[in-house]
């Protein structure tokens, strides 16, 4: 058993008062029992002003270090959703997140996940992003154990990527982080769908919180951060304003499921 925590936020370009949000309601969620807290992706700094310079950061810069200060205050599993971590020489960053375990002294980084699909879209009526101009994709899949549960990591965009999630769970995850700021526009249609989707198909866990609201300019997030069962349940879902829900992840039932409806068993050579 494993109490499990997603964090709603409004972020905005102000790091600080980013920080100081998420660092309340990690505290809140850890006094409530829960063990593993995931907060969104840009959960540090959202840019709304296409121009702004991301507070671009090694791991061991002052983002990942104040999380890990409020990890280990807790002694919980803290997934940091995303931050913009300094990456190649070209200018670019990565879209990393950063799990820190925070049972430990020190709450060391357990895991990084580089996201490998970057949101290049120019949607009629809704919002245009090329992340491609100012993100370099990662090139690995990351499964990693957090508090003893094998989990897949991904961020956001990765979600329209079915074959990621199969492969991961392949790979041995029970759960699946989504960390996201998917947009108002699409996410009322497919965010909840998609990550019912991603349970079901794979019969695991989906972690998933979301940014929420108007961030400003043209920004805004759907919000509606759910954890999801292996059979496609909705666990909790967040209400529309910047907040937190938790849900306990039940391995045994996982195995219930996976043995009465043992379809990652069946799957065609041909259709792999």
């Amino acid at each position: 058993m494993l109490q499990a925590a997603v964090i709603q936020l409004k972020a905005t370009m102000d790091v600080a008062d980013n920080l100081a949000t998420a660092e309340r309601f990690v505290r809140e969620a850890a006094d409530a029992g829960s063990q593993f807290i995931a907060m969104p992706e840009n959960c540090a700094f959202l840019r709304t002003d296409p121009k702004a310079p991301a507070p671009v950061q090694p791991l061991d810069g002052p983002i990942i270090t104040h999380f890990q200060r409020v990890a280990e205050d807790c002694g919980v599993w803290l997934l940091v959703g995303s931050f913009p971590e300094a990456g190649p020489s070209d200018g670019r960053y990565h879209n990393t997140s950063v799990l820190l375990d925070g049972t430990q002294a020190g709450a060391p980084i357990a895991a990084t996940y580089r996201k490998l699909h970057l949101f290049d879209i120019d949607i009629k009526g809704g919002e245009t992003q090329k992340e491609s101009d100012y993100i370099a994709a990662g090139d690995q899949l990351v499964v990693t154990p957090v508090g003893g549960v094998p989990t897949g990591l991904t961020i956001c965009y990765d979600l329209r990527f079915p074959t990621m999630y199969q492969k991961l769970t392949a790979l041995g995850a029970r759960m699946l982080t989504v960390p996201a700021a998917f947009t108002e526009f699409t996410g009322k249609d497919h965010w909840l769908a998609l990550l019912r989707a991603r349970a079901i198909e794979t019969q695991t866990y989906v972690i998933a919180p979301n940014q929420w609201g108007a961030h400003g300019g043209k920004r805004r997030s759907f919000g509606k951060s759910v954890i999801y069962d292996p059979w496609g349940t909705a666990l909790c879902i967040a209400p529309d304003r910047p907040g937190w829900v938790s849900a306990r992840i039940d391995l045994d039932y996982q195995d219930q499921v996976r043995s009465s409806l043992p379809c990652l068993q069946h799957k065609h050579p041909a259709a792999q």
